[in-house]
């Protein structure tokens, strides 16, 4: 439809397109379109570094196993820009994108907001227009200045596992950060706490005690692990034997036991059969994700005569390829082949961070730029894979670097594209 496209090229031209934390413009905004925030759902308000996706999708698969409808707000998108707004648990249509945009636009004027400030007063207008049970908002950046934080009072707010990330917005040191983040908490608000390093956990909880919200941490007042293929989640009001996540690895478990706790603090009814329902059935792509089919896949395919083993994660910092790491590490335990990486990444982004987690892991790094604005050279991310220890080869495109990936070792290969979630996005695009 040109009206839609026309209108996603606007988006992307918006005052300006820049991250320009503050809640001036978009209270302001807000005001002018009937205060849509104030009319909102329940709300669990979704902050941290990383797995807010998983843990927003968690939530979300939970909720909606159990019968209800859930509006959901996340950024980035990887194929549709639709993705980002699920109104009652369906991708905004085209239409009801295009009139709340113009809609903001008409009452605001196009230049007052940033990209994402307008998306987000769009949303809240979408989402106040149409009845859900619940919303689940992910915070853009940081937590304290995020355009999301408008809310008077959450029914819960929860915040993943902290690391160090976009420092030059929300400071150079774990505590800085971890304070930014908990600026989402409200008093009389659960505020609920995943798996975090002790210096981010002090400050979380200090925060929380100090806004008066309900603290309720991992480790001290929830707890989850896996056991014997099950996931066992644990609080003061006893134990639940669950089905395992969906998705992999043991990170995942953990961001779906946080899932589990935000709805337990948030005092949702919702039994144990039904969140293990919900724990089964979520879905949330390009978290290390099994590619089964697409272009990339047959290529791969026809190379090695045999049926491919390609992982996609759109992790992007050195915590999130820990994390995926480690997972990988689990399925070499299981099934040894030589890990062969494909990555691209953003300039801004800690990139010998990155492949640090993967030093003596990986066999190999073919690097490629992906087609978005602030991609790093393909050259500038296979010069860091080298300077963390791994083999590296930049290359002009995907098929190449898959090429390359198929033929690097004698033994069929496990495949892992990575680094991005832009790049993420282009795979997912293309096996559509």
């Amino acid at each position: 439809m040109n009206d839609t496209r026309a209108l996603f090229a606007r988006i992307a031209d918006r005052r300006p397109r820049i991250i320009d934390l503050g809640l001036d413009r978009m209270q302001e905004a807000l005001s002018r379109v009937g205060n849509p925030h104030k009319e909102l759902p329940p709300t669990f308000h979704v902050a941290g570094t990383n797995g807010k996706g998983s843990t927003v999708a968690f939530i979300r698969s939970i909720l909606e196993a159990s019968g209800k409808s859930v509006h959901v707000y996340t950024s980035p998108h990887l194929v549709r820009f639709n993705e980002r707004i699920v109104v009652a648990s369906k991708e905004i249509s085209d239409e009801n994108l295009i009139d709340v945009i113009e809609r903001c636009d008409a009452a605001v004027g196009e230049r007052m907001l940033t990209y994402f400030e307008a998306v987000t007063c769009a949303a809240f207008m979408a989402f106040a227009e149409s009845h859900a049970d619940f919303l689940i908002l992910e915070v853009g950046l940081g937590g304290r200045l995020d355009a999301t934080n408008v809310l008077d009072k959450p029914l819960a707010a929860v915040v993943t596992p902290v690391a160090i990330d976009h420092q030059n917005f929300l400071g150079d040191s774990l505590s800085a950060i971890a304070s930014e983040k908990s600026g989402i908490f409200r008093a009389d608000a659960p505020a609920v706490i995943g798996h975090q390093m002790p210096e981010v956990m002090s400050v979380l909880e200090e925060q929380a005690v100090r806004v008066g919200a309900h603290v309720f941490s991992y480790g001290s007042d929830w707890n989850a692990y896996l056991e014997q293929g099950r996931l066992v989640y644990q609080d003061g009001n006893g134990l639940s034997d669950l089905s395992p996540p969906r998705l992999f690895g043991a990170h995942q478990a953990m961001n779906a036991g946080l899932a589990v706790a935000a709805i337990k603090a948030a005092r949702v009814d919702v039994d144990d059969p039904t969140i293990s329902i919900g724990l089964q059935e979520v879905r949330w792509p390009a978290r290390l994700q099994r590619l089964k089919s697409g272009p990339l896949v047959e290529l791969a395919r026809t190379i090695l005569g045999d049926e491919p083993e390609i992982w996609l994660d759109g992790g992007h910092n050195s915590h999130a390829a820990r994390a995926v790491a480690a997972a990988l590490a689990d399925l070499e335990d299981r099934v040894s082949k030589p890990l062969i990486l494909i990555t691209g990444m953003q300039a801004n982004k800690d990139i010998l961070g990155y492949f640090a987690a993967f030093s003596g892991m990986a066999s190999a790094v073919f690097t490629v730029s992906a087609d978005q604005e602030n991609a790093a050279p393909e050259g500038d991310v296979a010069a860091a894979a080298d300077e963390a220890g791994i083999f590296a080869r930049a290359c002009s495109s995907l098929e190449e670097a898959m090429r390359r990936a198929c033929r690097e070792t004698e033994d069929a290969p496990r495949i892992l594209i990575c680094g991005s979630l832009f790049l993420a996005g282009e795979v997912l695009a293309a096996h559509a």
